[in-house]
C-alpha cells in the first residue's frame, strides 16, 4: 500500500469529507464513490497508525477519568473500594499496583477493563 505524506493527508481528509456527504448505507459497494472512500480511508488509517499512535491506557489514567466521571474524590474512592486513601494515592501515582482482591473491586465498582487493571 502506498504511504502518504502530510500534505497528501490533508487533501485526502478533505476528499473524505466530500465523499461522506455522497456515500451512505444505501450506496452499493460497486459505486465508484464508495470504492474511492474505502481506499482513501485505508490510506488515512495507515498514516494515523504510523504518525499518531494511540498508547495503552494506564491504570492511573483510567482511575482519574473514572473518578472525574463519577465525581469521586480520593477519599470517596477509597471508601468505595474499601481501602485507605493513601493506597488510592499510590494507585493514582503508579507507585503500587492493586492486589487481586482490589483489582476485582476496581473492575466491578468502576467498570474498568481488567486488561488495564492487570497490565
Amino acid at each position: 500500500m502506498k504511504t502518504i505524506k502530510k500534505a497528501e493527508y490533508e487533501a485526502i481528509m478533505q476528499r473524505i469529507d466530500e465523499l461522506v456527504e455522497i456515500v451512505d448505507d444505501n450506496t452499493p459497494q460497486t459505486d465508484r464513490n464508495y470504492i474511492e472512500l474505502d481506499i482513501l480511508t485505508d490510506l488515512i488509517i495507515a498514516y494515523e497508525k504510523e504518525h499518531y499512535p494511540i498508547g495503552k491506557t494506564s491504570l492511573p489514567d483510567a482511575l482519574k477519568v473514572r473518578m472525574d466521571e463519577m465525581n469521586l474524590t480520593q477519599k470517596t474512592l477509597a471508601q468505595l473500594l474499601e481501602i485507605s486513601a493513601p493506597r488510592v494515592s499510590e494507585y493514582l501515582t503508579g507507585k503500587t499496583e492493586p492486589t487481586l482482591r482490589v483489582a476485582r473491586r476496581i473492575h466491578k465498582k468502576l467498570n474498568i477493563d481488567a486488561n488495564i487493571i492487570l497490565a
